[in-house]
């Protein structure tokens, strides 16, 4: 009955989430920190900080984090699968239907999603630095963080910063372990992982070195593989990754469309996988896109899995303790240089755009809305009322 119950958040989660990364890290924080309080805020925000140095999808391995939490490794699967079965569902369709994307009110809904995600993002940010940066150290290291990421945005950048603040925090901050959260004997091991990680590398290497001697399926899955792997910092690193992989099989109109697609619908970007892989076993499309999509998240949730299981014991040590302080702080910089570029950055292209996300966030915060009135507002009523329906 658990497993269900965290399937059924993450499938409603994954119908909502609207945004991009960030803005799902948002929505996770509002329903499973906030609202459930299946995690406290210090685990979310390592969860965060762990999936910034692991490849793969950030906020789908954070919300596999939070259901191996809740519920151990069918717990963390049901959380996988219910948050991507939306969004895997909507581009299978529109592999196959081909839905027009140049429609005004298809164009009006996107902006308003966009300004939606300025708003769910702020909200993470405000929360988690009035819990994680009470002190002019842990301020400065946010402040420093964002500003830093803002001027000179860089993947290497961004992991530098957060192994500077933990090592920091490793010398100087003296912090006293909390005792061992009963959460925590959920991680159990998970010895098969490593089996997994080395066939699938031994997949990718098969793949490399005699593509010609496999079946269309298995390259394909390959090639996902290969992509997923190398995945660091974020979905929108997917397409220069994908391109070269993938690109000229299936042409640059489907591939761009695709790309395009996958930013105009909720959950985790990645599903732009599912895109491709339905165009590019086209006998079998769905077949297709199940392999693509299987292939493009699986090496960051086995890695994510295979830390989590293997080394829950380490957040109790004293030294840990203190890095992980000014490493929640460097992470809530980093959200904070994200909401600054490039949510509000694409989203904001007026003053009333402005003043709209503020008077969202002061609803959001002071009455604690159901994150979907906020979608319907800003998904459906914005977009009829500028276009004068």
């Amino acid at each position: 009955m658990q497993i269900w119950a965290i399937f059924w958040r993450f499938f409603v989660l994954g119908w909502l989430s609207f945004g991009g990364p960030a803005a799902h890290l948002g929505y996770f924080r509002h329903t499973f920190v906030e609202k459930l309080g299946w995690v406290d805020e210090a685990h979310y925000s390592r969860l965060i900080a762990l999936s910034q140095f692991l490849p793969g999808p950030g906020s789908s391995q954070v919300g596999f984090a939070i259901g191996l939490a809740r519920g151990g490794q069918w717990g963390a699967w049901a959380a996988f699968v219910g948050f991507t079965l939306p969004s895997f569902g909507l581009l299978l369709a529109a592999a196959l239907i081909q839905p027009p994307a140049d429609q005004p009110f298809f164009s009006a809904v996107i902006a308003g999603l966009k300004l939606l995600a300025v708003v769910v993002v702020a909200d993470a940010v405000w929360g988690m630095a009035q819990n994680f940066c009470k002190t002019r150290l842990t301020q400065g290291v946010m402040l420093l963080t964002a500003v830093l990421l803002w001027l000179m945005p860089s993947m290497w950048l961004q992991l530098g910063l957060l192994l500077a603040a933990f090592a920091l925090g490793w010398r100087f901050v003296q912090v006293t372990p909390p005792p061992t959260q009963a959460a925590s004997t959920v991680f159990t091991s998970a010895g098969w992982v490593k089996w997994a990680l080395l066939g699938a590398a031994l997949l990718v290497m098969v793949h490399l070195l005699w593509q010609e001697s496999l079946p269309s399926a298995l390259v394909l899955f390959a090639q996902f593989l290969q992509a997923g792997a190398l995945v660091f910092g974020g979905g929108h690193v997917v397409l220069p990754l994908l391109q070269p992989l993938v690109g000229a099989q299936v042409g640059s109109e489907v591939f761009l469309s695709g790309y395009a697609l996958s930013q105009a619908v909720p959950g985790p970007m990645f599903t732009f996988a599912t895109y491709l892989g339905a165009h590019l076993l086209p006998t079998a499309p769905f077949t297709g896109a199940l392999l693509a999509s299987l292939g493009i998240f699986l090496p960051g949730l086995l890695l994510m899995l295979w830390f989590l299981s293997s080394s829950s014991t380490l957040m109790q040590n004293a030294k840990v303790q203190g890095g992980m302080r000014l490493l929640n702080a460097a992470v809530v910089g980093l959200l904070l240089a994200t909401l600054i570029s490039p949510v509000a950055g694409s989203a904001l292209h007026s003053l009333w755009d402005g003043i709209l996300v503020l008077v969202a966030l002061a609803v959001l915060r002071h009455f604690k809305l159901h994150i979907l009135w906020l979608v319907l507002a800003f998904g459906l009523l914005l977009p009829l009322i500028r276009l004068g329906f």
